[in-house]
């Protein structure tokens, strides 16, 4: 781990990471060091230096100090790991390709009938929330062209795992959303519309909670399993829904939820027959209260998941009903 630190922290060095953020800093003259003014707070007289040889940072101002993933921590209000996760999908040049395809794939979604014929199916029908949600569709077998038009190579478009070695669309008919880490693309979640297995991720972290830039600033957060759960709740106006896209949260995403000491999460995942979403949800409340949050377990009916529940033809009402039983439990 420490080794792969170094390295991490040797292929940006701390001058270069600061000058790509727009920081300002001269050389000073009686020293290997620059200074210039401190991005960790307000000052008019220049006090942060940096040792470029050292690859350290301080500042005589609010005296903050340390490396690369140092500055990362306190410029961004992110933990070590979150800052760990951060730098390393920030040198990695995936992200601008998988930005580009999900870009594709949102107006292939326009272009293409059957995928919003999908959603529409699945409840999803608000134009502007899809759009918010970045949902696409990829037809399959274009995508490689469209991508060579950027420049990228049929090894790197490979590598990322969009497309298989006989050149086939690694998402072929499947409904696209997009996973964030930091507000930048990560990773993207495939629901297929025909007899394929349903659910696709490419084989690299799935990034955040679903949409937690928007959901970190709520008290009380609603957890769902399934993102068409999330977009069928966020269209009844339950925006303080969140999703893990699966039953098990990673570090990354319990340490979101853990920002707020006295967060309240409602789990409202599948109830499943077999009984593995109670089962789940169970396990993730003992995980949860360790943590010291507040757990709630929002009692669907059997059978059933939020986005079926609304399918059935339960209203906005209905699930606050079900929210309010779930509190005093």
């Amino acid at each position: 781990m420490g080794e792969d630190l170094e390295r991490l922290k040797r292929r940006v060095p701390l001058v270069e990471y600061l000058n790509r953020h727009h920081w300002k800093g001269h050389l000073v003259s009686t020293g290997p060091e620059f200074v210039g003014l401190c991005p960790l707070h307000e000052e008019t007289h220049a006090s942060f230096y940096v040792n470029p040889q050292k690859n350290l940072f301080y500042c005589h101002g609010c005296g903050r100090g340390g490396d690369l993933i140092r500055f990362v921590e306190l410029s961004r209000h992110l933990s070590f790991r979150q800052s760990v996760a951060y730098l390393a999908e920030e040198l990695a040049p995936t992200t601008q390709l998988l930005a580009h395809t999900a870009a594709f794939y949102q107006l292939e979604l326009h272009r293409h009938r059957e995928g919003m014929d999908y959603l529409a199916k699945r409840g999803v029908q608000d134009r502007k929330l899809i759009d918010e949600l970045g949902i696409g569709y990829a037809r399959g077998g274009n995508l490689r062209a469209y991508l060579q038009g950027f420049g990228y190579s049929l090894e790197r478009v490979l590598e990322a795992g969009l497309i298989n070695p006989q050149g086939a669309d690694t998402f072929c008919r499947r409904v696209i959303f997009p996973c964030r880490q930091q507000e930048r693309i990560v990773n993207l979640y495939g629901r297929s519309i025909g007899r394929a297995f349903p659910h696709r991720l490419l084989p690299r972290s799935k990034g955040d909670l679903f949409a937690w830039e928007s959901v970190r600033q709520f008290r009380d957060v609603i957890l769902v399993e399934g993102l068409f759960d999330l977009a069928v709740l966020w269209q009844a106006g339950f925006r303080n829904t969140t999703c893990a896209i699966g039953t098990h949260l990673t570090p990354t995403q319990l340490d979101q939820l853990r920002e707020t000491p006295d967060r309240c999460v409602y789990i409202a995942f599948d109830q499943d027959e077999n009984q593995a979403g109670q089962n789940a949800a169970h396990d993730l409340l003992h995980c949860l209260d360790k943590a010291g949050l507040n757990v709630r377990l929002v009692g669907l009916p059997t059978g059933h998941d939020p986005n079926s529940y609304f399918g059935a033809g339960a209203t906005a009402q209905d699930f606050a009903q079900l929210l309010e039983e779930a509190a005093l439990l």
